[in-house]
């Protein structure tokens, strides 16, 4: 991996990436869920007016090679939800996941957030909760015939 990364704030046309990210992330990466489980939750790449409506409300920032690939995002949508946190497969443990929060609390600071909060996967807990987030509650979700453990954690912002 390069060592020069960039955060920057996506735009509508950005759109496309951020659902072969995801679904990169989802359908190729390291997971605790079953292959059934994967293609349930991510059965397809993202697109269409219901995906664009979703990001165009959020504000979602992405990591990514100056002039080349973007490695992952997040995305802060109202009431200091965390609804996207997705990177690729190959970028994964250095640190881009760190950087992407950071400038998500950040901007719901900036928005007078008063606490941050997810519904993690299995996966994603861990990265969570090194950020200072602790679980309110354990779920399990159902998407058709699968289900998946989960949580909700938050982090309140002081």
């Amino acid at each position: 991996m390069h060592d020069t990364i960039e955060l920057v704030w996506a735009s509508d046309k950005h759109h496309d990436i951020l659902a072969d990210i995801m679904y990169d992330a989802v359908r190729h990466g390291p997971t605790r869920y079953t292959e059934e489980q994967r293609e349930a939750w991510v059965p397809e790449r993202r697109s269409g007016a219901s995906w664009d409506k979703r990001l165009a409300r959020q504000d979602i920032v992405m990591a990514r090679v100056p002039d080349g690939p973007t490695l992952g995002f997040m995305s802060l949508d109202a009431g200091g939800y965390i609804d996207f946190a997705y990177i690729r497969p190959h970028a994964q443990g250095r640190g881009l996941f760190r950087n992407l929060y950071e400038a998500i609390e950040a901007k719901a600071r900036a928005k007078g957030e008063r606490r941050l909060w997810v519904h993690a996967s299995l996966m994603a807990q861990p990265a969570f909760a090194s950020m200072g987030f602790s679980v309110t509650e354990e779920q399990v979700v159902y998407i058709g015939d699968q289900s998946f453990e989960r949580a909700e954690m938050e982090k309140p912002l002081d």
